[in-house]
């Protein structure tokens, strides 16, 4: 719910979750948590969810982001090195840094996503 003064609250299990639809991409998906809808001025928040075996697309992009892993585990790629990470890990992802999440595990992965307003 947003409110008039701006801030907004919401419950993650309210959120309608997206297929991640770009090439490469498989048995993921993304739920927008804080757009530019919300009036972020700033920064946007997704929540990725990666069933066992699958994986975001390999890309790279001219923005940052930061990324924080909630529950499962995953293996980054980061440009020609990969790194497997758990639960409460932080990685910062810099611009034109060609990279990937997948997810090696036998649970759900989910990971918090946060990007700039482009």
């Amino acid at each position: 719910m947003t409110k008039p003064s701006g801030y907004k609250v919401v419950r993650t299990s309210d959120v309608k979750a997206l297929e991640v639809e770009e090439a490469g991409a498989e048995k993921a998906r993304l739920k927008w948590l804080i757009s530019e809808e919300d009036g972020a001025p700033n920064f946007f928040m997704r929540l990725f969810e990666v069933d066992p075996g699958g994986r975001t697309p390999l890309h790279s992009h001219p923005w940052e982001h930061e990324i924080f892993i909630l529950n499962g585990k995953a293996r980054i790629i980061l440009g020609d090195e990969e790194v497997d990470v758990e639960p409460e890990t932080a990685v910062y992802i810099p611009p034109n840094l060609r990279h990937s999440i997948t997810n090696p595990g036998k649970e759900l992965l989910r990971f918090l996503c946060l990007i700039p307003r482009k």
